[in-house]
């Protein structure tokens, strides 16, 4: 197996958190539970439910996935757009490419999950998938970025998410009161109801209202990417992640248990943004710390090659039926060999989408929106 490659300036535990994240988004899940399965028989629900959503208040290891992403994003932005002012680009090339990127993600996000390509707007939603989420939050973070200092992307951060949480809580929710915050009783699904009407998808996330907390979890991962790309010591650094991760933790519970908006992932609470986004700098810190402080990096390299090509990964597993593939390769061997056959399958339907990327990371072909 490669060594990771350490050239062109990139910083490999950004890419390789990346990877690992989407690695339990594009059949890692299924690989983890179908291992466990073959040594812990029945598996203790405890375990179970911590890869799976909470039906609406809580927390569970599965909900950090989605907003890890879109942290990730935020941490990779100072980096990239330095590169591109550094290059000479025109901040007019630089709107240009934001106004550009945004409209593709949402496009993809709908073709994935809103039924675009069903051509029938009866089946049509919006606000309903993880790209669409990134798409917003990319795009709010990328125009303050661009506009303000850090110490006013910070502030940014704290109105988005206040402003949020009051609107949530004090505005009154037709037919309700105020404070309502029900699966199906909230003002971010009023607003979305008002605005889509019956192109909402109530199934899966608000949209309107919640742009704000994707905006803030980008622009939290924004300020990670300030952090890794100074010249503090590497040790420093790890430091003040370890800090805004343990401080992320604590305000997301304050704001829970104190002011009355819960850690809610389907609405994107502002309790949960803190929440995520205290795992996620300690995650990053983990990472950062091994590969980059350590450099122990071959191990990362599996997670490095999907992270390099998130996005075209993300949509082509969703579009591609690779389990099928999987199914017709070894399904009628899986089904003599039980507990084993049942990670058997899992196992090669990832495969399958590992070595597509593989060939491609071998090729250098990284596809960019």
């Amino acid at each position: 197996m490669s060594q990771v490659p350490s050239t062109s300036g990139r910083i490999v535990s950004v890419d390789a958190l990346r990877g690992f994240d989407m690695f339990w988004i594009v059949g890692g899940r299924a690989v983890v539970l179908g291992l466990i399965a073959l040594f812990v028989d029945p598996m203790p629900e405890w375990l179970q439910n911590q890869f799976r959503h909470p039906e609406w208040i809580g927390y569970s290891a599965w909900d950090l996935i989605m907003p890890t992403f879109l942290f990730i994003v935020g941490t990779s932005m100072p980096l990239a757009f330095a590169k591109r002012m550094e290059s000479g680009q025109s901040r007019k090339r630089l709107y240009l490419k934001i106004v550009r990127r945004t409209v593709i993600l949402v496009v993809l996000g709908m073709v994935v999950s809103g039924h675009l390509l069903d051509f029938n707007l009866s089946t049509l939603r919006v606000g309903s998938n993880t790209l669409e989420a990134i798409a917003v939050g990319y795009f709010v973070a990328s125009i303050v970025l661009l506009n303000l200092s850090i110490a006013g992307q910070v502030i940014t951060v704290g109105v988005l998410l206040v402003t949020y949480w009051l609107l949530m809580v004090f505005v009154p929710v037709p037919g309700h009161g105020a404070g309502v915050i029900e699966p199906n009783a909230n003002f971010a699904v009023v607003v979305d109801n008002w605005i889509f009407g019956g192109f909402s998808d109530e199934e899966a996330y608000t949209g309107i209202l919640t742009i704000l907390g994707y905006g803030a979890t980008v622009l939290i991962g924004v300020q990670s990417g300030h952090l890794l790309r100074s010249g503090m010591h590497p040790g420093a650094k790890i430091g003040v992640l370890v800090l805004a991760g343990v401080g992320c933790l604590i305000g997301g519970l304050v704001w829970a248990t104190y002011l009355g908006f819960p850690v809610i992932k389907h609405i994107w609470s502002s309790s949960y943004v803190l929440w995520a986004a205290g795992w996620s700098f300690l995650l990053l810190a983990l990472f950062y710390a091994v590969i980059d402080v350590a450099g122990l990096k071959r191990w990362a390299f599996p997670f490095v090659v999907i992270g390099m090509n998130a996005i075209t990964v993300y949509v082509g597993y969703h579009l591609i039926n690779f389990r099928e593939m999987a199914d017709t390769l070894v399904g009628g061997l899986a089904r003599h060999f039980g507990a084993f056959g049942h990670f058997l399958l899992p196992l090669t339907t990832f495969m399958l989408i590992w070595l597509i990327l593989l060939h491609m990371y071998r090729h250098r072909i990284f596809v960019r929106i």
